[in-house]
């Protein structure tokens, strides 16, 4: 067998970079190199990208299925663990009905795969108990840009940085978490494109930009509003596109008169004149291009805070040609594909509501089963409904929400509480650990399927190498276990055939095969009869809703602010180094040379006032939770505002984060806690949060 070059597409983040993987003569991965011609990379990696092949290594990889027994874990037959899966199944569903068990999908496995949870959830278990991370990243995107443009994705194209005026980076951190993306600005802006950084933390963009508007937390719609009072006031706005593609004008207009950039001063933290500054430049801009992160959507305001942009958007006319647009940027690999899959509670692929009669009808037509009528649970609300005794069994698949979900003490215990838990993975997982079965996963390298990056293209994955062991996809386990349970539902052949199934009942992908996207480096949603090449800029001419909805939205306070016994604001960031819960990124030696495990970053002022020192051990506690890790004394942060990354399951910043809830979309307040900061005694190292929660 000869060495060979597979194509295929980066598994970390949202941008969807095109990636060689090397295969050796034994089939065996030795490398990762850029795809030089690719749309979106351009020829270039991140350090991520470049460390793939240690990500999906065969060491420490589960390769049989286990099953807990008295608290150990042995190996047993893919046959022994799906019936005594489906047997579980069976008993919570005949004693509790349908919904006492759910899933939760990922944003890291293919469409495919998430297609299949979605329709094993509805068609198979007659739930609609299902969700994924989005629940906790981009939520508040679909919701709030549904509502005011009829869609909830990212309107323009990556490549569009290079033909925009003003790009305005708000709540995001591109250069860390989108980093290809984030050096495709550092390039705009050395081209001569003018740069806003909207942002509490001084990131390296922040650094470079034309203006840093440092606003306290969770100030996001004061800002905005006072942005569009002044565009009103000076006649910035564009009226013509207003008057013929927009509504709710007048309304938008008498809701900001009184909302002068003086008066948002106090509670924004930013001073007038830049906020005068910034809403002239955005007004005057030819083109203008939002890039917005979940400094916007995790808030209990979240889904006010998008509709707070789409307002500045719509009212500058900045939306439907190049170089302009409301543009999300998603965290994972295909977080957006798991949104168009139907992986929600509440709609089908394609965004289609589980309550519309006509969609349960098309659906209930096309599987040939009956569907369940009520919206599902959120992830969260299947962690409250276990914690109550109402929900007992949950399948979950590529997502470790004892690390990345918040309060981690309450998603533990409710985990612990199931009667059933299934957890796919590639390694052992802080979730995996809670787990009664683990079932051997293959990774995005031993598998076909697609993925769907940020600007909305559907990319195609080529299987490189064989699963370790009896490591298997998730659609191919979903389909036994169906089957299991006595469903023939799932009964595809190969991954082509789920693709074509879903593309069929999926109208923005109803023009996409494997060999188009194939041909195309990908095809940007919606691709249909009307745009068989894909579309490349959302709304050019018109919206899904038929107007463009201008709704007020008014500052949402923070849910929990700074007091005697926690003085200091915590918010979550992540590092260019790592991705998620860190289950991939950390088995690189390279990646994990580059960054201790855990860090929390502080203020000079602050470290100076609690006799902190540079690397010293400090313990963080919030009402939720307690964690010990060190400091790195940095102006990065403002005084008042400390800062921790999320992907170290040694010191998970979810021990300390709020539940408190956006009330539409149940997307938890991430980004903003109070916390106290204690410096440990000198030579004490931080323990890891496995020893503190043995120690209570």
């Amino acid at each position: 067998m000869a060495s060979s070059i597979v194509k295929t597409v980066c598994p970390f983040c949202g941008v969807g970079c095109g990636i060689n993987l090397k295969i050796d003569e034994h089939g065996k991965l030795t490398g990762v190199e850029p795809q030089r011609s690719h749309p979106v990379s351009r020829g270039k990696l991140c350090e991520k990208g470049w460390s793939t092949a240690y990500a999906i290594r065969p060491e420490n990889r589960i390769t049989e299925p286990l099953k807990r027994i008295h608290n150990r874990f042995y190996p047993v037959s893919w046959d022994e663990a799906l019936n005594e899966i489906s047997e579980a199944i069976r008993d919570i569903q005949a004693e509790s009905g349908p919904d006492a068990v759910g899933i939760i999908s990922s944003a890291r496995a293919t469409n495919e795969d998430n297609y299949a949870a979605q329709k094993f959830a509805r068609a198979v278990l007659k739930t609609n108990n299902i969700d994924h991370c989005a629940r906790i990243c981009h939520s508040p995107t679909v919701a709030g840009l549904k509502q005011t443009l009829g869609s909830g994705a990212m309107t323009n194209s990556t490549k569009d940085i290079f033909d925009t005026e003003l790009i305005v980076v708000i709540g995001a951190d591109p250069t860390e978490n989108h980093s290809v993306f984030g050096g495709q600005i550092i390039e705009a802006r050395q081209r001569g494109a003018k740069l806003v950084v909207i942002d509490p933390r001084v990131t390296r963009l922040a650094k470079m930009a034309d203006v840093h508007l440092q606003l306290k937390p969770g100030s996001n719609i004061a800002l905005i509003n006072a942005m569009l009072h002044v565009l009103i006031k000076q006649k910035l706005y564009d009226a013509s596109f207003i008057s013929q593609r927009c509504e709710g004008f007048d309304a938008l207009a008498r809701s900001v008169e009184t909302i002068t950039p003086e008066l948002a001063e106090s509670g924004t933290g930013v001073a007038a004149a830049q906020i005068r500054q910034v809403a002239e430049l955005y007004g005057r801009a030819k083109s203008a291009m939002i890039l917005y992160g979940m400094g916007i959507t995790q808030f209990v305001s979240g889904t006010s805070n998008v509709i707070a942009l789409s307002n500045l958007a719509l009212v500058c006319g900045q939306i439907g040609r190049p170089g302009t647009g409301i543009n999300p940027l998603r965290g994972q690999n295909n977080v957006q594909g798991a949104c168009d899959m139907g992986c929600l509670p509440n709609v089908y692929p394609g965004y289609q509501a589980v309550e519309d009669i006509s969609a349960q009808g098309k659906f209930a037509q096309a599987w040939g089963e009956t569907v369940a009528t009520r919206p599902g649970l959120t992830s969260l609300g299947m962690t409250k409904a276990a914690l109550a005794g109402e929900f007992r069994g949950l399948i979950l698949f590529g997502e470790d929400p004892v690390v990345t979900d918040p309060d981690q003490n309450h998603v533990r215990a409710a985990m612990k509480k199931m009667d059933l838990l299934v957890v796919a993975e590639l390694t052992m997982t802080e979730t995996a650990k809670l787990a009664d079965y683990i079932l051997p996963a293959a990774s995005f390298a031993e598998k076909e399927g697609s993925f769907t990056n940020c600007e909305r293209r559907v990319q195609h994955i080529a299987q490189a190498v064989q699963p370790p062991g009896l490591a298997m996809g998730d659609w191919q386990w979903l389909k036994a276990l169906a089957e299991t349970l006595g469903s023939h539902a799932l009964s595809w052949t190969n991954s082509e055939a789920v693709f074509d199934e879903m593309a069929s009942l999926t109208p923005s992908y109803q023009g996409m095969t494997y060999s188009g996207i194939e041909l195309a480096h990908g095809l940007q949603w919606p691709c249909n009869q009307d745009a068989p090449q894909g579309t490349a800029i959302l709304h050019q001419t018109a919206f899904p809703i038929g107007k463009a909805r201008l709704i007020p939205v008014h500052q949402i306070d923070i849910d929990e602010t700074a007091d005697e016994q926690y003085p200091l604001i915590l918010t979550t960031n992540r590092l260019s180094c790592h991705y998620g819960c860190g289950s991939m990124t950390r088995k690189s030696p390279l990646l994990e040379r580059e960054t201790p495990a855990g860090l929390l970053f502080i203020n000079p002022e602050d470290a100076r006032a609690l006799h902190i020192q540079r690397y010293s051990p400090v313990g963080i506690r919030s009402r939720r939770g307690y964690v010990e890790t060190r400091a790195m004394i940095t102006d990065d942060v403002p005084p008042g505002l400390v800062s921790m990354p999320y992907h170290f399951k040694e010191a998970p910043s979810n021990q300390l984060t709020n539940t408190a809830q956006d009330p539409i979309t149940k997307m938890p307040e991430l980004k903003a806690c109070a916390v106290s900061v204690v410096p440990l005694p000198p030579g004490q190292e931080p323990k890891d949060i496995e020893h503190l929660l043995e120690g209570q």
